[in-house]
């Protein structure tokens, strides 16, 4: 069974290609949903972010993930220690998932950061999304309800869509019509390894 990487820039609409994945019947494990809910049940994960960060970043004594990303994306050196944090514990769920997926002829591991996090390691291929960076602004603004220059200066931290493509074996564009085709013939080829 493959273990394939699934990734893309913020608003690439990488989540939107994992749930046709999932249409597909392809297991699709969320890592950045994985590591939400390491952070607000995992005790030990919480109590390193909270000596880490402090308690600011706190809302009724719960972590308020609002708070820690204005935290962590002022600041590489924070974003790199929460990363240290979560990211380890996410690769231990994963091959848990992974050994409950056996059945599958692939899955599929979505993850915003699967390169910079060095999770990459942990797949045989990778799919990249990618989409104009104009159209992933205004998605992330829609989505996240933050302004311009709050999604600009998150998009600079993270690898380009030319970074991520040069190390991805499949790269699906998210800027044209022909999403489907693309996805089906990706999916053609990884069924028959």
């Amino acid at each position: 069974m493959l273990k394939i990487g699934l990734t893309g820039g913020m608003g690439s609409g990488k989540s939107l290609i994992a749930e046709v994945f999932k249409v597909l019947k392809v297991p699709v494990f969320n890592s950045d949903l994985v590591s939400k809910n390491i952070l607000m049940s995992n005790p030990e994960a919480r109590k390193e972010v909270i000596e880490n960060f402090g308690e600011a970043i706190l809302s009724n004594d719960e972590i308020d993930r609002k708070k820690l990303a204005e935290v962590v994306f002022n600041d590489a050196r924070k974003l790199e220690k929460l990363n240290a944090i979560l990211h380890p514990k996410v690769g231990q769920y994963f091959e848990y998932w992974v050994q409950e997926n056996q059945q599958a002829d692939y899955v599929i591991k979505e993850a915003a950061i699967l390169f910079e996090s060095g999770a990459y390691k942990s797949v045989d291929k990778v799919i990249c999304v990618s989409a104009l960076e104009a159209l992933r602004i205004k998605r992330v603004m829609r989505r996240d309800k933050i302004d311009k220059e709050a999604v600009e200066s998150r998009l600079k931290k993270q690898w380009t869509d030319e970074e991520r493509e040069k190390k991805s074996d499949f790269i699906i564009q998210n800027t044209t019509e022909r999403l489907m085709p693309q996805i089906l013939e990706i999916d053609s080829i990884l069924r028959k390894f």
